[in-house]
């Protein structure tokens, strides 16, 4: 093992005990009475219950965290990396053929290393707290659909970017920046018309008075919308969500079924205004943004490991190559990704206020979204009390609490 083996490995190990540690924390955080805002929708049990969702789902990531380490650290020291990389070169097929040979086989074997964690999660935890509505057909055929779209989608992007870092010398990351970027708008624009339906169906919400309310809100904040949609979510799961998506004459408005059936006309309106908060806030094109700067700086940091020796010295590779270059990247960021990833998340989660605020002043009703926030949590098992050290890591709204008391200063309601 050389240096930079050793430092990967306490990179690594060290970001391991960490998200140990933030669920540790999380865990210690629970209360055993029922937070104030909430008595009305959660009843004792109830409450016992999501702690206890808290719990198992803690556990659980803890088994699945210590698997994956585990199975990456045999395949490392067991000289796997070094062992696929002379067997994907064996075929001669040239550098990019060989490296979508090495990466997809990578891909390929982690999927299926994780898929018995996967379906654990979903036919056992999932059902016991009576959330899991998929059966095995669906499961199944969501598997085999999202590997043919990462074929159709995403070989021709990992094959652009092997050409380009092979061959373009030292402006390939520029050259790869600009590719992958154009590749992320492209998918925003047809994600909404050609992927999403491949996993659900997407049915125009009926005329009736929670469309007349939606597109008459719509209408008073000056924001077009052609498309109001109602997703099957309860094909899959019980929870319950909204989202946007799309932008132009892509741009969509979606509802969860299981949305419509938890909550009356004006808390969905109160929810859909949060969603257009964002859109009119800027906050779409903003995440967009710094989603590709991440991404441009990303390529500019491995331009200056691609070429390192010791890099795949320590994964016990003999030979230089762009596509193991990237693998062992994509391991050795760890410490990056977790700094960029919590400015995201903050970025985020202020937004997430902003678009609370937004949806308050223009329809002048916080207590429907308020409402809307407890029922939400308590129909999802959400963690009430989370501890700031894990939202600071891995929350992407704020605590349901905090966006409560923040309502509440407005004096809307």
């Amino acid at each position: 093992m050389n240096l930079l083996a050793g430092v990967i490995l306490s990179a690594l190990l060290a970001n391991y005990t960490l998200h140990l540690l933030a669920d540790r924390l999380n865990l210690r955080s629970q209360t055993s009475d029922v937070p104030w805002p909430f008595k009305s929708v959660y009843d004792p049990r109830r409450y016992r219950q999501s702690q206890d969702y808290l719990r198992v789902h803690t556990r659980f990531g803890w088994v699945a965290k210590s698997y994956d380490l585990a199975l990456l650290l045999m395949f490392w020291f067991c000289g796997g990396f070094g062992w696929l990389d002379q067997w994907s070169r064996s075929w001669g097929w040239g550098e990019v053929p060989t490296g979508i040979i090495y990466i997809a086989v990578i891909g390929l074997v982690s999927a299926a290393a994780t898929l018995p964690l996967e379906i654990y999660n979903t036919f056992h935890i999932e059902a016991r707290f009576g959330f899991n509505k998929t059966t095995w057909k669906t499961f199944v055929m969501d598997q085999l659909k999202a590997l043919v779209l990462t074929g159709l989608i995403g070989t021709p992007l990992l094959a652009a970017i092997l050409a380009l870092l092979h061959y373009s010398g030292s402006q390939a990351w520029w050259y790869c920046w600009v590719v992958s970027a154009a590749y992320l708008l492209v998918v925003q624009f047809v994600a909404p018309t050609w992927i999403l339906p491949w996993f659900n169906k997407f049915e125009p919400l009926p005329a009736g008075e929670l469309r007349n309310a939606i597109v008459t809100y719509a209408q008073s904040i000056d924001f077009a919308l052609d498309n109001i949609l109602v997703m099957d979510g309860s094909r899959r799961s019980l929870k319950s969500n909204a989202f946007f998506t799309g932008f132009g004459h892509h741009r969509r408005i979606v509802l969860f079924d299981t949305l419509i059936e938890k909550h009356p006309v004006n808390e969905l309106r109160a929810i859909l205004a949060h969603e257009m908060g964002h859109y009119k806030r800027g906050h779409i094109v903003q995440m967009l943004a710094v989603g590709i700067a991440q991404m441009g700086l990303l390529f500019y940091v491995l331009s200056f490991f691609l070429t390192i020796p010791s890099l795949f010295e320590a994964f016990y590779v003999r030979n230089v190559s762009v596509h193991a270059g990237l693998v062992f990247f994509g391991i050795l960021f760890a410490p990056l990704e977790l700094l960029l990833g919590t400015i995201h998340q903050f970025i985020s989660r202020r937004n997430e206020y902003q678009a609370d605020r937004f949806a308050i002043q223009t329809t002048g009703d916080g207590g429907a979204m308020i409402e809307a926030l407890k029922k939400l949590s308590a129909h999802n098992l959400s963690n009430l009390t989370p501890h700031w050290f894990y939202v600071w890591l891995h929350y992407s709204h704020p605590p349901v609490i905090e966006r409560i008391e923040a309502i509440d200063r407005l004096g809307t309601h």
